[in-house]
């Protein structure tokens, strides 16, 4: 990619995440996922656009307490929130009854949006693989941080009560959360989580994962849904060489492409799989894809494409340390995931602006820190907010007077240098990772007792 030497390429425009959040996020789009999840739930004075306009607020400003987000919105004080003249128990009471489907399809048809406009910018080097497969999509789960023990419910509980659980589908390319999948029950089976997820992928995606998802059962479920998969070997899961396709010298290793048998066919039909396997010395490296044809996905590509697993772990640490997901407001399960599809809706804008960012600066959108950036835009966002608020009242207080409006983007707080936005590479000595030595042993809020009444998710 060329450098650019226009003024476009040394200032990042930080109010384009409230574009696409204002072009996208429609009544109409509201009112369309609404019609489709609902079943008894009606309108009320939280209208639904208002709800959702409200939880993206809060991922923006990132409020000590939802209370407080809700004084400031009946008072007026906060341009960013909704005018919604209820009560606060009105809040409460909406976010208790509405299911969370309709968020997760609010979040569904907002990111379908997006994806069908937004070319493959990021994970560059492997475009090539890319342009063979429909899509190259990560999955992989998590765990939402322990709720604080606020609740008389949780007053004589001693483990760490987590609130829920997430499962997301990363587009490599795009860059952006695909589906997210939330569930109230943090101890619930992640693998049946990610079997039900894939009826939402495209035919010929490819689907990258750890060694939970190395099963033969789940390859064939990919392979039911026209996907492809690759996978590090689970050692669990016994192969059967057939036929070795090749063998060379690779990175100073040596690099080995088998065809195997995968399974014994007792708990689950039996996979004819490919065995990528490089070693040198002790150290070794083992997938498995059913990508049978060596040309399609080459062995040295499968290699350089199992490390970009890691990017949803940093889409995951994005969510909860950036977008302050860490920090749950709720302990109502439904608020939770309104929380978290919210979230989701603001980091899917992000990662699209990051995008546009680089690509108008010349740099690999992987060169942005969305740590540097996501402050910066929230700032942008609620000055043009107030900007946008206060030559309304002004031309309500002077109706017959014409106003020349400057061009907001040109505003110092709209714009910033990419240079103050770039990931600083770590050197020397890395920060030992600390661990929490309570999160041993946790327990779902839905295994407390008393607490199933409140993870009822139907």
């Amino acid at each position: 990619m060329g450098k650019r030497t226009s003024a476009a390429a040394a200032r990042v425009d930080l109010i384009r995440v409230l574009d696409l959040l204002q072009a996208h996020l429609t009544p109409a789009l509201c009112e369309a996922a609404f019609r489709r999840v609902r079943i008894t739930e009606r309108q009320r004075v939280w209208t639904l656009h208002a709800l959702v306009q409200f939880w993206t607020a809060v991922i923006l400003r990132a409020p000590q307490a939802l209370s407080q987000a809700l004084a400031d919105a009946v008072a007026d004080r906060e341009p960013l929130f909704p005018r919604i003249q209820a009560s606060p128990e009105a809040f409460f009471q909406r976010c208790r009854d509405l299911r969370p489907a309709f968020f997760a399809e609010v979040f569904r048809r907002f990111t379908v949006r997006l994806l069908a406009q937004v070319p493959a910018r990021y994970a560059q080097p492997l475009a090539p693989v890319q342009a063979r497969f429909a899509a190259i999509v990560v999955i992989d789960g998590s765990r939402l941080a322990a709720v604080a023990r606020r609740l008389k419910l949780l007053w004589h509980e001693r483990a760490v009560i987590l609130p829920g659980a997430l499962l997301a589908l990363y587009d490599l390319g795009r860059g952006l959360c695909q589906a997210l999948h939330f569930s109230a029950d943090a101890a619930a089976s992640e693998m049946t989580r990610a079997k039900a997820a894939l009826a939402g992928l495209a035919p010929d995606t490819l689907l990258v994962g750890d060694r939970l998802y190395c099963t033969v059962d789940f390859f064939g479920a990919v392979q039911r849904q026209g996907c492809w998969g690759l996978f590090r070997r689970n050692r669990l899961v016994g192969l059967h060489r057939l036929r070795r396709l090749r063998k060379r010298r690779h990175a100073g290793g040596c690099l080995e492409d088998w065809l195997v048998q995968a399974g014994s066919g007792v708990s689950a039909p039996a996979q004819t799989l490919r065995y990528i396997r490089w070693r040198q010395g002790g150290t070794r490296y083992e997938l498995l894809t059913n990508v049978l044809d060596p040309t399609r996905l080459v062995a040295e590509e499968a290699l350089a494409l199992y490390p970009c697993r890691w990017r949803i772990e940093r889409m995951y640490f994005d969510l909860k340390a950036v977008l302050n997901l860490n920090r749950v407001y709720a302990a109502n399960p439904h608020a939770v995931a309104m929380q978290v599809f919210a979230a989701g809706l603001v980091y899917n804008a992000m990662r699209v602006a990051q995008g546009e960012v680089a690509d108008a600066a010349g740099i690999a959108p992987e060169e942005i820190s969305p740590a540097k950036f996501y402050p910066k835009l929230a700032s942008a966002c609620h000055a043009y907010v107030v900007s946008q608020l206060t030559v309304h009242t002004i031309r309500r207080l002077n109706p017959r007077t014409p106003l020349r409006l400057p061009d907001w983007r040109t505003q110092r707080w709209a714009s910033v240098e990419v240079t103050t936005l770039r990931v600083e590479r770590r050197t020397g000595r890395r920060r030992k990772r600390r661990y929490c030595a309570a999160r041993r042993t946790w327990k779902s809020f839905a295994h407390v007792r008393g607490g199933r009444r409140f993870t009822r998710l139907s």
